[in-house]
């Protein structure tokens, strides 16, 4: 071929342009600033570029062609190029086959000829370095390829026209800008994720448009922050959550122009120590405007206060109710943040419980409301109504201000005595939130020996409530306290001698006596170890059961009770008893505890039972009853999931802190025993083989043969009501068929006597029948 052979010329000329002029068609796009108003000092990369889409654009006719038929011939985008040199192989006069190519100006490609046609497999290097290795139609790029350019940057995707068009990734070697997903005639558009730094922790992956963040899409950004949500023009707008990871926020709503507008919640979580269970925060919900709370809207505190009302530029402000942590409630207008009737009280803002004010007396409310308020705060008010209405009227307030005095004196020790009890079985808490709950608090008073003073812990739970509540409900510590009180009353109001304080008396004996030497030494088998705990919780909800169940068929009183008897009794009726669990042996058992029951010699079987002395004398008898399990696991190479469990308990145990108490109770404090990984293994497998191949199917099996022998009952009775209706029935049919039978039986002589014998045998009976009545008549008379 001669030099300065042109390729397949056409009418339009379009000289290719220079590298320079590539760059100069992509000119960096900077993004708007990722940061969001609140709270406002998060900025996240504010002025972060990436290539634009335009930089890998290949030069195209832009003069497309009007006529259908130049339509169809698909004009290639490389034209009226000048072939200054040709080496490869030709098919005639044309180039066909493998071959090289040398442009004017300077631009080369190697490759594939078909009939003149740069078709095939090929690369093309524009004379500024830019280079193209991939498939060719026809003088297009048009397939797969990849984009080169002198500073790194590179494309590798499909190519339609030569342009990006498909599914590619990007690169841009300036800004380590990294782009995977689908383009549309060069641009991003469709489903992508971006990098915008080489150590992957700023990210967009979503759907783009005209190579904007446009839809639906999650944004992580270089501080960790997250948005997952609606976007439009490269701004967060729609539905979106957005979580400030550094400052513990959450905001989940409406967003205009990438601002908080519209209903949302914004939640503000405390920060949690290590040991703690349960997150406590404060959460608005309800209307924002640019950023800000502004309409109508609630928020609940921390501290369990919660407000409902109107809103101006982040501020209560307008009509409200305010409730406080104690019940009490406010209703009223706001005015930044401020009561309108008590400007000096700003409810809600520390997280601080601060005392309701007086709605009484507007002049004096700021001393007022600190002195009728309690001693112990308004999250300590206690609830001792039933017993401040046994004396007379006068004493009542005395009463209550010295037992508050009291509790106060004491109220350290208290606080921390609800923390370790409320942490048994679960990990310790030291932020103090984990509630403790009524099995925790029978333990609690068992441990203090409060039930070896006369009155089981079953009189107890009467007590403190009437109703018959689940062990599993929670106990508030103002609850916990009151509770103290009215045990402590219930003992020792008849051995007080003095006439007055004596709800103080009584508390501060059961505190001397028996709380504060004994308090925190845990016993009994279930919260002996955290690991007991943990595993016997599996068993505690069917035993609950089994105990309503037992308290309602053997009690004969109005409130149901489980006597040490009838526990005793069942365990005979469900065929337990054997030559390792025998009755002397339970009876030991129940002993350890509860002195009372049994001292060797002489027995009380009508002591009532609680759950936990019911539940724990069954995990007694587990530990009796079971066979003894010798296993070394150090040899054993399979591990099942019982293993795990164990050993995840035991990190559990290791890793929480142990919480320090008062000089007294450190000076009688006990150790909790240490357990080894294989007698911890060993108990395990004995508990979960007593209660669920022993205790739970010999009880089934006594609930289906008890609902049997009701069954047959009942079965006989309708059998015997049955036959006695047969009975009454054929009893009147016997008595009209004798009737019947004596009528037919009547002679036959008496029936064939003449007319008139029968005439005048009737006559002659009329007669006499008129002369006895008439007879009678006269006797009347």
């Amino acid at each position: 071929m001669a030099k300065g052979y042109k390729m397949k010329s056409s009418n339009r000329s379009t000289p290719e342009p220079t590298f320079s002029k590539v760059l100069g068609l992509s000119s960096t796009s900077t993004l708007v600033s990722e940061s969001v108003t609140e709270p406002g000092d998060v900025q996240n990369s504010s002025s972060s570029t990436v290539c634009s889409a335009s930089a890998a654009s290949l030069p195209t006719n832009d003069h497309q062609p009007n006529h259908e038929h130049d339509q169809c011939r698909k004009v290639p985008i490389l034209h009226n190029i000048i072939v200054e040199r040709y080496e490869g192989e030709k098919s005639g006069d044309m180039f066909h086959g493998e071959g090289v190519a040398y442009f004017q100006g300077g631009h080369i490609y190697k490759g594939g000829f078909s009939h003149g046609l740069m078709h095939g497999h090929g690369e093309y290097i524009w004379s500024d370095g830019l280079k193209y290795q991939g498939d060719f139609k026809l003088n297009v790029p048009m397939g797969h390829g990849t984009y080169t350019w002198l500073d790194g940057s590179a494309y590798e995707g499909e190519v339609h026209k030569g342009v990006r068009h498909g599914v590619g990734m990007n690169t841009c070697a300036k800004t380590s800008t990294v782009y995977r997903g689908q383009w549309y005639l060069g641009k991003r558009q469709g489903q992508g994720i971006i990098y915008y730094n080489q150590a992957g922790t700023s990210w967009y992956k979503g759907e783009w448009v005209n190579n904007c963040r446009e839809g639906w899409g999650k944004r992580c950004y270089p501080s960790g922050n997250v948005y997952e949500g609606q976007w439009k023009n490269n701004v967060r707008h729609g539905e979106g959550i957005m979580r400030w990871v550094q400052l513990n926020q959450q905001y989940t709503g409406q967003w205009v122009n990438g601002i908080q507008d519209g209903k949302g919640t914004h939640t503000w979580f405390r920060k949690r120590l290590p040991c703690s269970q349960y997150p406590r925060m404060n959460e608005y919900t309800g209307e924002f405007i640019q950023g800000m709370r502004h309409g109508q809207g609630q928020f609940f505190y921390a501290s369990g206060a919660m407000y409902c009302g109107e809103w101006k530029h982040d501020k209560k402000h307008g009509q409200g109710v305010y409730t406080f942590e104690n019940g009490q409630v406010y209703e009223g207008e706001f005015i930044k943040d401020c009561m309108a009737e008590f400007p000096a009280f700003t409810p809600g803002l520390s997280g601080i419980t601060t005392p309701f004010p007086d709605e009484n007396d507007s002049s004096n409310r700021a001393s007022q409301s600190s002195t009728n308020s309690s001693p112990l705060g308004s999250d300590m008010v206690l609830n001792i109504q039933t017993l401040l209405s046994r004396f007379p009227e006068a004493h009542r307030d005395q009463e209550l201000k010295q037992v508050e005095f009291a509790v106060l004196r004491h109220i350290g020790l208290l606080r921390e005595i609800y923390s370790f009890y409320s942490s048994l079985g679960h990990e310790q808490s030291s932020d103090k939130i984990v509630p403790l709950t009524h099995l925790q608090f029978s333990r609690f008073l068992m441990d203090c020996k409060v039930h070896q003073h006369g009155i089981t812990l079953a009189q107890m739970d009467r007590f403190i409530n009437d109703d018959v509540h689940s062990p599993f409900t929670d106990i508030l510590p103002r609850e916990c306290i009151s509770y103290i009180i009215i045990i402590a009353y219930h003992i020792f109001h008849k051995d007080i001698e003095s006439s007055s304080n004596i709800l103080a008396a009584c508390f501060s004996k059961l505190m001397r006596q028996n709380i504060i030497p004994n308090a925190k030494n845990v016993k009994g088998s279930m919260f002996c170890h955290p690991a007991h705990a943990a595993v016997t919780y599996n068993y505690s909800d069917r035993c609950w059961e089994i105990y309503q169940a037992l308290c309602k068929v053997n009690s004969i009183q109005s409130d149901p009770a489980l006597t040490v008897r009838q526990f005793v009794w069942m365990l005979k009726d469900l065929c337990l008893y054997d030559s390792e669990l025998t009755v002397s042996k339970v009876l030991a058992v129940l002993s350890v505890n509860n002195p009372g029951i049994y001292d060797g010699t002489y027995s009380n079987l009508g002591l009532e039972m609680s759950f936990l002395e019911f539940f724990e004398a069954l995990l007694d008898c587990a530990e009796v009853k079971g066979q003894r399990i010798q296993t070394d696991l150090e040899s054993q190479t399979e591990t099942n999931h019982q293993d795990d469990t164990v050993l995840s308990l035991l990190q559990v145990c290791s890793a929480c802190p142990a919480s320090s108490l008062s000089e007294e109770m450190e000076r009688s404090q006990t150790p909790v025993p240490a357990f080894k990984e294989t007698e911890l293994k060993g108990w395990m497998q004995k508990t979960q083989q007593f209660f669920t191949q022993v205790f739970f199917p010999a009880y089934e099996h006594n609930v289906n043969l008890e609902k049997e022998r009701l069954r047959q009952r009942e079965k006989k009775r309708l059998a015997l009501a049955e036959a006695d209706k047969a009975r009454y029935i054929e009893q009147p049919e016997a008595e009209e068929k004798q009737e019947e039978d004596g009528d037919r039986d009547v002679p036959n002589d008496v029936n064939n006597l003449p007319s008139t014998i029968m005439t005048s045998v009737t006559s002659t009976t009329s007669v006499v029948s008129k002369q006895s009545i008439t007879s009678g008549s006269k006797k009347k008379k």
